[in-house]
């Protein structure tokens, strides 16, 4: 059987938050349930939708806004061009008018309370995360699907056959850590390098450059929007925004008007250990507090975890003079290939392996990304990813209500910092030294995940999510 093939575009996608696997997967099941009824010629026929939410779907959809994709999805909207403006307002619109238009064609009947079924005591074996679709048409008869949202907007059937989809012939075929190593000593290679290399047998350079340009243009005008709106989170447990008034001590009294000047505002308050600590939280924190507010934004490798590396490729930018196009793609590319091997050997699903599967893996491939581009070895990449996520190891996933805002914002911050440390860490080590492989810490993060209680993996039925009232503020 072919192993699992995954490129830049694969762990970095554009869409609208707060969850990739509770947003942007469902979201994407339901358009996928659309396009098969439309394969099957059965589209215009549909009367009814049922939708069936299963396990931690089920459990944290309402706070996720699992919900509100499923709609959308089923409307025709897509979360990559979607107006952030009218998620609210068009889920409203449908609610209220109990018609639901499939694929942005045919209006059926909906009526949200009787026809979105949220399955609290039910789980389906193959993954945690599962929605039904159930299609009732004009004739009698039913057409029903069944989808697994299994991490980072990832979505898959049952049925699906994964060697089917990763017959390409890569020049480097890479599962693990040690693949990367064995390509990159056999040809002299970084670990960027390989990575867009691969990429050419998806798509020629030019596509390649212009996707992660688009991919980086994303993660800056949500940092950018991020640090420049106020108010309170949606959701209930009326959070705050920091990002804004972070953003404004940093920047103090100088003027700017657009992401370049803002860029040259924060660069001339200097560098104190103190202030870039702000920077990065405030970065972080803007990303994070977009997401809960059903912005764009870029799973990195989810959309809970969207903030470190943004939070860290910004500091690279900022504090190391590395505003340039080539710069920006080595990180992105590098830390790519570090998040693929985390989803190949363990996981990048919270519902699976708690947040050590989301906070963790992203500041693992923050952590190689920024030790490749400030010049460290191959092998010095791969320790500082190891580093970085040896010390999230066993990060439960416990939301406070069901929303991607407490504990979920604040540990972005925690993730970008600790993958700073971890590349400081390793650039200034021997890596032959190193006890700990990153294929090592791979596998042991799978093993926690599966030892793992379930109320720790984005259930809301553990942790803070049960300790801390919810009229409390997040402190």
């Amino acid at each position: 059987m072919a192993s699992e093939q995954i490129s830049i575009f694969d762990m970095f996608k554009i869409g609208i938050g707060p969850s990739s696997s509770h947003t942007l997967g469902p979201w994407r099941a339901a358009q996928r349930f659309v396009d098969a009824l439309r394969v099957r010629g059965v589209l215009e026929n549909v009367q009814q939708v049922n939708v069936l939410l299963y396990g931690s779907l089920a459990k944290t959809g309402v706070g996720h806004g699992t919900d509100i994709a499923i709609l959308l999805g089923l409307s025709g909207d897509d979360p990559v061009t979607f107006d952030v403006y009218d998620v609210l307002p068009k889920v409203d619109r449908i609610k209220s008018s109990q018609r639901l238009i499939l694929g942005n064609t045919h209006s059926v009947a909906f009526e949200y309370n009787n026809h979105m079924l949220f399955l609290y005591n039910e789980s389906l074996p193959f993954h945690p995360n599962a929605v039904t679709f159930q299609a009732f048409l004009a004739d009698g008869s039913a057409h029903s699907e069944t989808y697994y949202s299994i991490g980072g907007g990832f979505v898959v059937q049952e049925s699906d056959d994964q060697a089917s989809a990763s017959e390409l012939d890569l020049p480097f075929q890479i599962d693990t850590a040690e693949d990367v190593l064995f390509w990159c000593r056999r040809t002299g290679l970084k670990i960027s390098e390989l990575v867009l290399e691969n990429e050419t047998a998806w798509r020629s350079e030019e596509d390649t450059r212009a996707g992660v340009l688009q991919i980086f243009s994303t993660i800056k005008d949500c940092i950018y929007k991020g640090c420049h709106t106020t108010g309170v989170l949606p959701g209930g447990l009326q959070v705050e925004r920091r990002a804004s008034k972070l953003s404004k001590r940093i920047t103090k009294d100088r003027s700017y008007d657009d992401y370049e000047s803002w860029l040259a505002a924060i660069r001339a308050g200097g560098k104190d250990f103190g202030y870039i600590l702000d920077c990065v939280s405030c970065f972080a924190l803007a990303v994070n507090e977009e997401n809960a507010s059903f912005g764009r934004v870029v799973t990195a490798p989810t959309n809970g975890a969207a903030g470190v590396i943004p939070a860290v490729l910004q500091y690279y930018i900022t504090f190391h003079d590395a505003y340039s196009e080539q710069k920006i793609i080595q990180f992105i590319a590098t830390a790519s290939e570090i998040g693929s091997i985390f989803k190949k050997g363990a996981t990048i699903s919270a519902a699976m392996g708690g947040c050590q599967a989301e906070i963790g893996v992203s500041s693992a491939m923050a952590a190689g990304a920024l030790t490749e581009c400030l010049g460290g070895s191959q092998r010095q990449a791969l320790m500082a990813a190891e580093i970085a996520m040896e010390h999230h190891l066993g990060l439960t996933c416990d939301p406070i209500g069901g929303l991607v805002q407490i504990p979920c914002i604040e540990r972005n911050t925690m993730g970008a910092i600790k993958a700073i440390t971890a590349a400081q860490l390793a650039l200034q080590s021997n890596p032959e030294k190193a006890k700990v492989s990153l294929d090592a810490v791979v596998g042991t993060m799978w093993e926690t995940a599966q030892d793992m209680n379930v109320k720790y993996k984005e259930t809301a039925d553990g942790g803070l999510a049960v300790k801390v009232p919810l009229s409390l503020p997040e402190c």
